[in-house]
């Protein structure tokens, strides 16, 4: 009997190891990693702690609009980062507070589109920096659009996504900037807000997202082609996120930089446009959510947020270099 038992014992050790799933791999951990000249790097704060900003830059310098200060109030201010120099100046403070907004850097000048008013509605209203006027009126977007992204393909802008008069939008804005005149076309085949978008190639990239709450982040990323008018799905973020902000550097690599959920996230994914393969670049110091991203060549910024989910705010700026040598 002490046999039987102990030859049963025994086998039920090895059924039971045998049939053990090993440890699930994490697809995040085995990405390979994006050379970079050093690391991240701490610059100056801007005057003033934001989130849910506006950036874009026009040559070396970054301008940072809108967003919420921390008591909740939306603001129109405006701050300015020259690069070159690592110091911040204060801008012409926008025509109206807005924080939810997008903005892009073309030909010299800064747009700024949409956003939510200080009644947390969306605005249809949309501005040009002149650098001798200050901020001037443009023609209204076609609809109200908030929390969304902007990308300038050779002249043209693109609003992606975003919360529209009836919810998450399904069309596509797009303002031509030498007529002044905007028209539409099919936006992002996954309808979400608090989304990232990039340009490069000729292509309008939106990355990650969220449909709602924090527990419907996205990791979707999909692709806009304005020669074909066709969309075409990429491999997902690897990380879902929305809340985030994007950016492409020279060399082609479209980062995705932080977001919230339950936390917010230290997380820098790139999606390499040569190889459209996902990578990463090393963790950002300060985790935000409802911060600028803007690369200067193959320079990487990161400008205010919320550094924790919620109504948080940061005047935190990090840079960091990819390696690659811009064309």
């Amino acid at each position: 009997m002490r046999v039987r038992y102990a030859a049963a014992a025994l086998l039920t050790i090895f059924v039971t190891s045998g049939c053990t799933d090993p440890p699930a791999k994490d697809p995040v951990a085995e990405l390979p990693t994006i050379e970079t000249v050093g690391g991240w790097r701490t610059l100056a704060p801007a005057p003033s702690q934001r989130t849910e900003v506006a950036a874009a830059a026009v040559g070396t310098r970054i301008v940072v609009t809108g967003g919420y200060r921390a008591d909740g109030a939306t603001v129109s201010t405006v701050e300015i980062l020259e690069t070159a120099t690592g110091r911040w100046e204060p801008g012409p403070p926008l025509p109206v507070p807005v924080n939810h907004s997008m903005s892009v850097g073309v030909a010299g000048r800064i747009y700024v589109f949409g956003g939510n008013l200080s009644s947390n509605r969306p605005t249809d209203a949309a501005f040009v920096l002149d650098t001798t006027q200050g901020w001037r009126r443009i023609a209204p977007m076609p609809q109200p659009r908030a929390a969304a992204t902007a990308v300038a393909i050779d002249g043209t802008v693109y609003v992606a996504g975003g919360i529209g008069p009836s919810g998450l939008a399904a069309e596509m804005l797009v303002y031509d900037t030498a007529t002044d005149r905007w028209t539409t076309a099919p936006g992002p085949p996954t309808r979400r807000e608090h989304l990232g978008g990039a340009g490069f190639g000729g292509i309008v990239h939106t990355v990650g997202g969220r449909t709602g709450g924090l527990d419907t982040n996205l990791g979707a990323f999909e692709s806009f082609d304005p020669r074909t008018g066709q969309w075409t799905r990429l491999p997902d973020l690897p990380t879902p996120r929305g809340g985030l902000a994007a950016t492409a550097t020279c060399t082609g690599l479209v980062v995705a930089v932080g977001g919230e959920a339950r936390s917010t996230f230290a997380e820098a994914e790139v999606f390499d446009t040569a190889t459209q393969t996902w990578k990463t670049l090393p963790p950002l110091p300060t985790p935000r959510h409802g911060l600028g991203v803007v690369a200067i060549r193959n320079t990487i910024y990161t400008l205010a947020g919320g550094p924790t989910p919620g109504l948080h705010v940061a005047d935190t700026t990090e840079a960091i270099e990819a390696g690659g040598v811009c064309q």
